[in-house]
């Protein structure tokens, strides 16, 4: 019984030992991780479950039949993260770097299944080469099966991808379907066709990083949602992302132990909005303000800062905000931004995460490289976002709301549960010196006269009473009470019912 024993344990050494000893030392010395390093890291202390520990490849060409490591590239399994189920793979890259067989690809599909089955989110550690030559048609079948799934997957539990190292090809299509996609900064990259290609067929001269580095994704394509400095910063930034969010669609958002007080009141918010309408300030110091113990998840960070989005908790329960930013082009919807909170707004409603909306927005953002853009239909996705989620929805007004993108911006007639104004929101359908323009156009000639008009207006409509008269805005209130007054706003919502009318699905202005 002894030697059975011990010939098991040798087996499982060796399985653990990946491609061994000098392609680990390689992917130390590049300054990643090993695949059983990258899980033990994310998971809780001894909570891993692995899966599959001995599956090989079942390729005979090429003389593969001669290598068949155990576990065939990649570590599958469960275990827990703050005590909380969680389905995991890693990509090993030391073994076949890390490429896609069809076995390699089963093994993946199984946890997947078993998440949809269970309930529980799947986090993959991607570090792969791509698909495995030697196996052809079998290997591009593995990465359709993988994708399948993923499909299956989104909206029910929620899928976070972290890039470890290169992603290449079809590979990058699984992440791209997840709900988050993280990298780690210079040794990771994704893209379709590699430098190579790219040269060959256009003529560029571009380098992998320039191409599908991790400042590409997060500043410019906006395909990735952060990147950290290494492995091991990416890994706790994933833990912390996972305690917000909840195991499945039929779960709630977890509420965890909270230390500061749902009535507290900010001072400072009181002298937040300058005296002048045309100077900037900072929403994330409203956010940070209103959050308990001032934590606050930032997704997106680094693209389209002119709309800010992130998970903050409220008496301990995950909320999601979405908040215009005066900072960054004066807090204006473009496309880039209404793509962005319109993905965010998506995922929260379909995990049951009440929203909340900090809206200070001038408008849209005007010219013609928006309309060539396609802007209307962008603009759409955050109007269609706002207006088919059914979770609770609380909206502060700060200052401006102007035009279309005050309707846009979690309105009322967008079935916002609770819309409030600080006394400073303007609502209206332009600022007061283009609406004098049009209005009193026959007075251009007579600054006077027109500055007089443009008071006039500003008294009329730039406040908030006309909307609060009409019911659109439910209370003005005084800044510093935010925090107390968002707080109860989601208490009474939490057993809030609201179904839309049956469909397949919707058809989303994509």
């Amino acid at each position: 019984m002894s030697n059975i024993l011990a010939q098991l344990e040798a087996r499982r050494a060796q399985a653990r030992a990946g491609g061994g000893e000098a392609r680990i030392a390689a992917q130390h010395a590049k300054g990643k991780l090993t695949a059983h390093e990258r899980v033990e890291l994310l998971l809780d202390e001894g909570s891993f479950e692995e899966f599959d520990m001995f599956v090989t490849h079942r390729a005979t060409d090429f003389g593969m039949e001669k290598q068949k490591p155990a576990g065939d590239g990649v570590v599958t399994g469960w275990g827990t993260i703050n005590g909380r189920m969680v389905y995991v793979f890693s990509q090993d890259f030391t073994v076949f770097g890390g490429s896609l067989s069809e076995t390699h690809a089963q093994k993946i599909c199984k946890i997947m299944d078993m998440a949809l089955q269970n309930g529980a989110p799947v986090i993959g550690l991607n570090d792969s080469g791509g698909a495995r030559i030697q196996e052809g048609v079998a290997s591009l079948a593995g990465y359709a099966e993988v994708f399948q799934r993923n499909i299956m997957a989104s909206g029910v539990v929620p899928q976070i991808s972290v890039i470890m190292g290169p992603c290449a090809g079809g590979a990058v299509y699984s992440p791209a379907m997840t709900d988050f996609i993280f990298m780690v900064q210079d040794s990771s990259y994704m893209f379709v066709t590699g430098p190579d290609v790219v040269k060959t067929v256009t003529n560029e001269v571009v380098t992998a990083e320039e191409l599908g580095g991790a400042s590409t994704h997060t500043k410019k394509s906006s395909v990735a949602d952060g990147a950290f400095r290494d492995d091991v910063e990416a890994l706790a930034e994933i833990r912390r992302l996972f305690d917000f969010l909840p195991l499945n669609n039929r779960d709630k958002a977890p509420t965890r132990p909270f230390f500061d007080d749902p009535v507290r009141v900010e001072d400072s918010l009181d002298t937040l909005i300058p005296a002048n309408p045309n100077q900037p300030y900072d929403m994330k110091e409203l956010i940070l303000k209103v959050a308990d113990e001032g934590d606050f998840y930032e997704i997106q960070k680094d693209f389209a800062a002119n709309i800010v989005t992130g998970f903050i908790r409220l008496e301990g329960t995950t909320v999601g905000v979405v908040a215009n930013q005066p900072m960054v082009l004066a807090g204006v919807l473009d496309i880039d931004s209404s793509r962005k909170a319109a993905r965010f707004v998506r995922f929260c409603d379909a995990f049951e995460i009440p929203i909340l909306t900090f809206v200070d927005v001038p408008g849209f953002l005007p010219g013609t490289a928006q309309e060539y853009g396609g802007v209307i239909k962008h603009g759409a996705k955050l109007l269609f976002a706002y207006g088919e989620a059914t979770v609770p929805k609380v909206t502060v007004i700060t200052r401006k709301a102007y035009g279309g993108a005050y309707d846009v911006m979690a309105s009322k007639h967008l079935r916002g549960d609770f819309n409030y104004a600080w006394p400073t929101a303007q609502i209206a359908v332009m600022g007061a010196k283009g609406a004098t323009e049009i209005l009193y156009r026959s007075e251009l000639g007579d600054p006077e006269k027109i500055k007089a008009r443009a008071a006039e207006y500003e008294a009329n409509f730039a406040n908030p009473f006309r909307a609060a008269e009409r019911g659109f805005i439910d209370e003005v209130i005084m800044p510093h009470s935010t925090r107390r007054r968002v707080c109860r706003s989601f208490a009474s919502l939490r057993t809030k019912r609201l179904t839309n009318p049956w469909k397949k699905h919707d058809n989303i202005p994509l």
